[in-house]
């Protein structure tokens, strides 16, 4: 059986160029003791993997020149030479950027027997989803009347922190860009704030007109001009959680950091980053909250979608041009 994959031809400065992804066909050997073979329905692009194409180690590997890229996938078994893993089974795993994976069963796992959609898994109840939860009430630990901004609201973790900070009481302000996504977010209950046309000051007023009350808890997502406007917000106590700064991550230079970071100490105001894989022994508190409220419709969240395998490069670089709203997926022929 031949398997269609991706590679890394180089390792991109700035915006990586479509040209540096390059679709490879491979046929797979036999399968071994312990593997499974899994054709792909859905695959996962998701901002962070623009750091593992720097060819440094940060928090997680990075992808190798002339390999298989990696990213979470959702599919079917089709074999198996494991026992915990049977024909028929659907299951998440990492092996994505490809069609058909061929991967060691410890590195798969079964989808839970709920009544959602399968690619619900890579969104609203997976990586992005549990990101979203760790940060709001690990990191920042938001509790019932706090007032929360979010930047990134309308993303695929923006979305989610949004509305379970409002499912706490909290008064939620959202940044966003497009004119369709700041109507999302107002549908939602959150108080929608546009960053487009503004600098740090503009938008520090914007978000102060929409929270006269200050900001207790940061969610951050893109760091720039929004942290800054943030900071200036900032009540006394206030807890930011770090989940990514994607303004940054094309940059091929150094960018300047915030001119107000002295609002930390005035404010004392505790800024923490944060990975959840090192949180994920609570993914299972994470599931028993939202899952039911995903089955009942108690939650919203909107999926972006790409047909075929050809389109996942397309769809991972619409990421960083405001390309999608709610979890970008790329959904691969049955």
């Amino acid at each position: 059986m031949q398997s269609q994959f991706y590679t890394l031809t180089d390792y991109p400065r700035g915006l990586p160029d479509r040209a540096l992804f390059k679709l490879e066909t491979q046929t797979l050997p036999e399968l071994a003791d312990g593997e499974v073979r899994i054709r792909n329905r859905w695959l996962s692009v998701d901002p962070y993997m623009r750091g593992r194409m720097n060819g440094v180690r940060t928090y997680v590997d990075p992808f190798e020149l002339g390999k298989p890229m990696e990213g979470g996938a959702i599919g079917e078994v089709i074999e198996s030479n494991d026992p915990s893993l049977k024909v028929g089974d659907n299951v998440s795993h990492m092996g994505g950027w490809r069609d058909i994976a061929q991967l060691p069963a410890q590195g798969v796992t079964p989808l839970p027997d709920l009544d959602v959609p399968e690619q619900a898994y890579l969104g609203v109840l997976g990586m992005p989803g549990m990101t979203a939860w760790t940060g709001l009430n690990l990191i920042a630990e938001c509790k019932p009347g706090d007032n929360v901004l979010v930047s990134a609201a309308s993303g695929a973790v923006g979305s989610l922190a949004v509305q379970l900070a409002k499912a706490k009481g909290c008064h939620v302000v959202g940044i966003a860009g497009a004119a369709h996504k700041l109507a999302w977010l107002e549908s939602l209950g959150v108080e929608p704030v546009s960053y487009r046309d503004r600098n740090a000051h503009e938008l520090s007023d914007a978000i102060k007109l929409a929270s006269p009350n200050g900001i207790d808890v940061y969610y951050e997502n893109v760091g720039g001009i929004c942290l800054e406007a943030a900071l200036s917000q900032l009540n006394e106590g206030a807890r930011i959680a770090v989940c990514g700064m994607i303004d940054d991550y094309n940059a091929a230079e150094p960018t300047p950091g915030p001119s107000n970071l002295s609002q930390l100490v005035i404010r004392k105001a505790k800024m923490q980053g944060f990975i959840v894989a090192d949180h994920w022994s609570s993914y299972p508190y994470f599931l028993n909250e939202v899952a039911p409220q995903v089955a009942a419709g108690k939650l919203a969240y909107k999926e972006t979608v790409k047909e075929g395998l050809e389109s996942t490069p397309e769809a991972f670089l619409a990421l960083f041009e405001g390309g999608n709203t709610g979890k970008m997926l790329v959904k691969l022929d049955s």
